[in-house]
């Protein structure tokens, strides 16, 4: 019998799509939850406050192991994943559990339909608000195409990793999330971060979508009320949640989405934004989207209630959980056509790459592969000067294919639909991060970012001017509605031109150098 059904099976009760309501009060009686003064719930995910990359694992099987990117995913052997299987009926053999159905892919042709069975009300109320839920209608003949257990309690001991296995590389530890293409299971075991759900699916979408055509992309994607899609590609802290959440645009998704034949749709029902500093004034849209039915994830509440998203005393990485129906502006069900723009978002905190730049097809499946951000000095332990970071396709963590097959469907959708494509900084400019006090530069502000990027969605930069710089070829406005003329080419912004030369050199060799992993 299947772990589900097993579990179901041996389960002292079963909770089944239990209404939100119903769920909220769940949290907060038997979870360990508690509710904000507006009646979000705010839960706490114990000792991993994020996901955990070394403990997610593939099955190699003989049907996915040829596809499979094994130089970026662990490997699991069928014997360890049904033994794994094994420690899970067991464990909540006489328990009470969660079940919540969804769907995964607004577009029906390419949805797959997604049972999770978990034990934290917690986890249940999470992902009924994160992926898309069917309608009474569905549920009353609803059938899972996969199958995802999450008993995050359960931690796996290193009695339970066997000698034999442990030769393949499968190292004891106390979280494992184990992923079985052949099978359509996910077991997630020893972490109580919900994000391991969301993101679990996201790469089985990642293993699923591209092998039948579809560009399954990390990505954000709103639309103008022409109809104009846009794509926001950027690793964490560049703004792409942010700077997608546009009031003049309706949003389409926050973070997973496909491209079909038709146009691009969000793999999800919800968003997952951070929630750091996040304040009324900067991201409304977000701020608002927190009240009843929302989840917020390790948020440090006063005795009132109040949360303090200032507060880092849990974690940086507090969150909030969100169905679409939150965003005024949301766009339901959350599909669109071609997008006629696609930007590339990057934090470049070493501030060589100018603020906005035109890509070439060739330049964008070379900035696509490298998927460049920065870190700054000063945000991490031993971390004294700006830090390049390179997570190819803009999410390596969630890639089970080769980088080479998202590229290529990435540059053959350019071809067949047009889209512009443009690289942005929100990282510094005038000078790095670190350093020098006196070759410093500063933050790129957010407002004239969106002015750039809304410049190039209206097609006010189609008719103006560009310039190449020498380091990476890039083409650069010479002009840009409500922005500053002399901030656009960055060598002209810093100080001293030789300090820029050398800086710009440095990070060019540092993307020549990784990107030779691709060719």
């Amino acid at each position: 019998m299947e772990a589900g059904k097993t579990v179901l099976a041996n389960a002292a009760e079963v909770h089944k799509n239990l209404a939100v309501s119903d769920l909220i009060q769940h949290c907060v009686e038997r979870d360990n939850c508690r509710l904000t003064e507006n009646g979000a719930v705010v839960a706490y995910s114990g000792k991993y406050t994020g996901r955990t990359p070394k403990d997610k694992f593939t099955v190699a099987d003989s049907e996915s192991e040829p596809h499979i990117w094994w130089e970026n995913n662990n490997r699991m052997t069928p014997e360890r994943f049904e033994s794994l299987a094994g420690v899970v009926s067991e464990y909540l053999n006489g328990k009470q559990v969660y079940v919540v159905d969804t769907y995964a892919g607004a577009d029906p042709a390419h949805r797959i339909s997604v049972r999770f069975i978990v034990e934290r009300p917690y986890h249940a109320l999470f992902i009924n608000r994160l992926l898309i839920r069917p309608t009474q209608e569905e549920l009353a003949t609803f059938e899972p195409d996969w199958t995802v257990i999450d008993c995050g309690k359960r931690s796996v001991t290193a009695e339970e990793y066997p000698l034999d296995l442990l030769k393949e590389g499968t190292q004891p530890g106390d979280a494992t999330i184990a992923l079985n293409m052949g099978a359509k299971q996910v077991l997630i075991l020893g972490t109580e971060y919900a994000g391991e759900m969301k993101k679990s699916i996201f790469t089985v979408m990642n293993y699923l979508l591209p092998l039948k055509g579809v560009l399954s992309m990390h990505c954000s994607a709103n639309v103008g009320e022409g109809g104009d899609a846009a794509l926001f590609f950027g690793l964490s802290g560049t703004g792409k949640t942010t700077l997608s959440a546009d009031p003049d645009r309706g949003l389409i998704g926050d973070d997973e989405h496909g491209w079909t034949e038709n146009g691009i749709f969000n793999i999800e029902g919800g968003c997952y934004a951070k929630c750091i500093s996040l304040t009324e004034e900067k991201e409304p849209e977000i701020f608002a989207a927190i009240k009843e039915g929302a989840i917020l994830e390790n948020v440090v509440l006063d005795d009132a209630g109040r949360p303090n998203y200032d507060s880092s005393e849990l974690t940086e990485n507090t969150r909030v959980a969100y169905p679409l129906e939150h965003i005024s502006n949301a766009v339901l069900p959350s599909v669109a056509g071609h997008p006629k723009n696609i930007i590339f978002l990057t934090c470049d905190a070493m501030g060589v790459l100018p603020p906005i730049s035109k890509l070439t097809k060739e330049q964008a499946m070379y900035f696509f592969l490298n998927g460049y951000t920065a870190k700054v000095a000063g945000t991490e332990a031993g971390v004294t000067e700006p830090t390049a970071v390179f997570s190819t396709c803009f999410g390596a963590p969630f890639l089970p294919l080769r980088p080479k097959v998202y590229a290529e469907l990435l540059g053959k959708k350019i071809d067949e639909h047009g889209s512009n494509v443009w690289l942005v900084n929100t990282g510094w400019t005038g000078g790095p991060a670190g350093g020098p006090v006196e070759l410093q530069g500063s933050r790129m502000k957010l407002k004239f970012t969106r002015a750039m990027i809304h410049a190039a969605l209206d097609g006010r930069l189609d008719n103006v001017e560009f310039e190449t710089e020498s380091v990476f070829g890039l083409s650069i406005p010479t002009e840009c509605p409500d922005v500053p003329a002399e901030i656009l080419a960055p060598r002209e912004t810093w100080r001293d031109a030789s300090a820029y030369d050398a800086q710009a050199k440095k990070l060019h060799d540092m993307f020549e150098s990784n990107y030779k992993k691709f060719v």
